[in-house]
């Protein structure tokens, strides 16, 4: 079986990934599997960039292959922010409750809510070298409030075109099909599929 580190140390992104990619012939390893691994610095200026950077950083320290994504929401009326800085909206050591108030309250008043979740993902073999790169967007609106306790992040005010309900309050199943996450990993998974096809 072989293995794949995916970079990040956020259970809930690695049960989200570990649930879509469970159909590979693959073993998934996190960061919390490699204690010694230092993080690089998000320099880039798009989630293209910093999946990138993150993937290529990660399988050069691990000497495995890394899968790495950047994501982040984007909110039409303010200028697509938070966007890549959506982690650290509300500062470096902020959590996701004190980033969803700090976003509800610059959006006090505003009628425009239209909001997208965008994800890039990098795939990066153990020499560091990037072999497949996707993106997957899922359009929507930003809630009035918060509801529902699922999923993580902006999830519990991110209602996705065609539904009444937050990714928070929706079931994993749901978010599974339709998040910028899915999209992203299935382009992914198709990569992999024929890598490992050939590899026999």
């Amino acid at each position: 079986m072989r293995k794949i580190i995916i970079a990040t140390k956020n259970d809930g992104k690695m049960k989200e990934l570990g649930g879509l990619l469970e159909s590979l012939p693959v073993q998934l390893r996190s960061l919390n599997d490699f204690p010694k691994t230092i993080e690089p610095e998000e320099t880039g200026a798009t989630f293209v960039e910093n999946a990138v950077l993150k993937a290529k950083s990660y399988a050069q320290q691990t000497g495995g292959w890394a899968l790495a994504d950047d994501s982040g929401l984007e909110v039409e009326a303010l200028n697509n922010a938070p966007g890549i800085f959506s982690a650290r909206y509300a500062g470096a050591t902020a959590t996701d409750k004190e980033r969803i108030e700090k976003l509800l309250k610059e959006l006090n008043g505003i009628e425009n809510r239209a909001a997208r979740f965008v994800c890039a993902m990098a795939v990066a073999d153990e020499t560091g070298e990037i072999k497949f790169v996707a993106e997957g967007v899922c359009s929507g609106k930003i809630a009035l409030a918060a509801s529902g306790e699922g999923g993580f992040g902006y999830d519990p005010v991110f209602i996705p075109d065609g539904f009444s309900a937050t990714f928070g309050e929706l079931s994993g199943e749901i978010k599974q099909q339709i998040s910028h996450r899915a999209r992203a990993t299935l382009k992914i998974i198709q990569y992999l599929r024929g890598i490992y096809a050939n590899l026999g």
